[in-house]
């Protein structure tokens, strides 16, 4: 059983070297939109590489942090988390120094493998490492200082860019990963599942990624059209049929297919893919739009963004506290109108918009819907399932957020008849903007529909969220394994 009080001076290194490695993932996640228009100007890149510049991290990290997950079990999460640590820095290393395009991308999907070794460990290491009287307040601490991180990430991502310059944004996480590896190989025990056997499924992790890469560039590169971009989206469709052959026939699939034997479980799925598609989508083209359209310097593009981080950090909990007193149907089909309202108000943001009359509203509205769907739908999605496979629902769930938010970023330049150099273009990107908006609220009436349909409050005993406080906004927050199996 786990024994480390929070109070002493090894649970504090323990809280410190897990908040500093979700921090650097949280920071990643929001800090790179806010640079894209910089590093296209710098590297005289497309529209198409600064699609890439985010996807390539989110198709490794997608397709992977299962598998992140199970190499902790069983080599030890200390260990994972450690060398995770080593490579998502040596990574952003590699895409500060990236002197073109083609390298920077290559580099990201490089941080994104980084990113899924140990993102699903900083949750595990406080789980296994704490003793259960205080577990629940260190995961308090840990969420609350994670979220914060990712709520300033847009901040210090346009500090950096209009300072230093955007190469910073990504040699940030190597000081961060200096001062994190030495205190969880000192002060951190290792820890790891007794239990875990068998093959890893690395053909399955390997398809999946596979299909998300090779749809993704087909969707990137349609408006050029073509017999190799043909073949490309035909290769995909083979690779994501490959991938759910596979996960039926294998003994101990990365994803059980019949965990989706939960009608709750795939509604609530659905949902998420819904969301996150139109989240991953807006915040992609908002910090172009900020900046190319409205004016915007990085700084104040990632200042403007700020509120709807925020308002998640402060408000998430007693969101979640409201949906179980209720049922979370009403919140998941209310939260996402609410998204859908907030962009549509964005179709105000043009050249000279006011920030507190056209934009603020836009962003809050926003924000207020992200309050009221995040927390219940990680809540229904660790109640549609057995207790013991919690942590297993909670990571399929923020992969296929994460897949959903990809394909949004492949898919909306092109829905939206973005060109090559469309954010060069002031005036064409801006009516490209308007029409990604309309594709995202619609994208959310859809995922609130199913909401209305399908959701159903979850039985007693159901396993409950520990991340209570939540600023990240590319995915729902990842909960570990049930304390109950953990200590059995």
């Amino acid at each position: 059983m786990p024994d480390v009080r929070l109070a002493s001076p090894r649970g504090r290194w323990i809280l410190l070297t897990t908040v500093l490695g979700s921090s650097m993932v949280l920071l990643d996640s929001t800090v790179v939109n806010v640079a894209l228009p910089r590093i296209g100007r710098d590297l005289d890149a497309d529209m198409a590489a600064l699609q890439w510049t985010v996807n390539a991290y989110m198709v490794t990290l997608a397709g992977l942090i299962l598998l992140g997950g199970a190499l902790g079990d069983r080599f030890g999460r200390r260990k994972v988390f450690v060398v995770g640590v080593v490579w998502f820095a040596v990574a952003s290393l590699l895409c500060g120094i990236a002197p073109n395009a083609g390298m920077l991308i290559a580099a990201r999907a490089l941080q994104g493998v980084g990113g899924a070794l140990l993102t699903p460990g900083s949750l595990a290491l406080i789980q296994a490492s704490f003793h259960p009287d205080d577990r629940g307040r260190a995961v308090g601490l840990w969420s609350g200082f994670g979220g914060f991180g990712a709520a300033v990430g847009p901040f210090v991502g346009g500090w950096l860019v209009d300072g230093p310059g955007w190469r910073w944004v990504f040699l940030l996480n190597v000081p961060l990963a200096l001062l994190c590896v030495p205190v969880a190989l000192r002060h951190v025990p290792e820890s790891g599942d007794q239990r875990a056997h068998g093959r890893f499924d690395v053909l399955g992790a390997v398809l999946g990624a596979s299909a998300l890469a090779l749809l993704t560039y087909a969707l990137i590169e349609a408006g050029a059209g073509g017999l190799f971009v043909a073949v490309t989206a035909v290769a995909g469709l083979a690779a994501a049929v490959a991938f759910v052959v596979v996960e039926r026939r294998r003994s101990e699939p990365m994803m059980p297919p019949d965990i989706f034997s939960s009608r709750q479980f795939t509604a609530v799925n659905l949902v998420t893919l819904c969301v996150y598609a139109a989240l991953g989508g807006f915040f992609f083209l908002a910090a172009l739009q900020l900046q190319v359209v409205v004016g915007y310097s990085a700084l104040a593009a990632g200042t403007a963004l700020l509120p709807t981080t925020a308002l998640m950090l402060v408000l998430s909990a007693r969101s979640g506290e409201l949906a179980d007193r209720i049922g979370p149907r009403l919140p998941l089909t209310v939260g996402p109108l609410l998204c859908a309202a907030g962009m549509l108000l964005m179709l105000r943001v043009g050249p000279g918009a006011s920030y507190v009359a056209e934009v603020l509203p836009a962003l809050v509205v926003l924000g207020m819907g992200m309050v009221t769907l995040v927390a219940p739908l990680t809540a229904t999605v660790l109640g549609s399932v057995d207790v013991a496979r919690a942590g297993l629902a909670s990571g399929i769930n923020n992969a296929a957020a994460r897949a959903a938010g990809l394909v949004a970023v492949a898919a909306l330049p092109l829905l939206a008849g973005m060109g090559e150099e469309a954010y060069r273009e002031p005036a064409a990107f801006d009516i490209a903007f308007g029409k990604a908006m309309g594709w995202c609220a619609g994208v959310l009436v859809v995922g609130s529909v199913v909401a209305a349909a399908t959701v159903r409050r979850p039985p007693p005993g159901c396993k409950r969220p520990e991340c209570l406080r939540h600023g990240g906004v590319t995915a729902p927050p990842l909960e570990g394994e049930p304390v109950r199996k953990r200590l059995s």
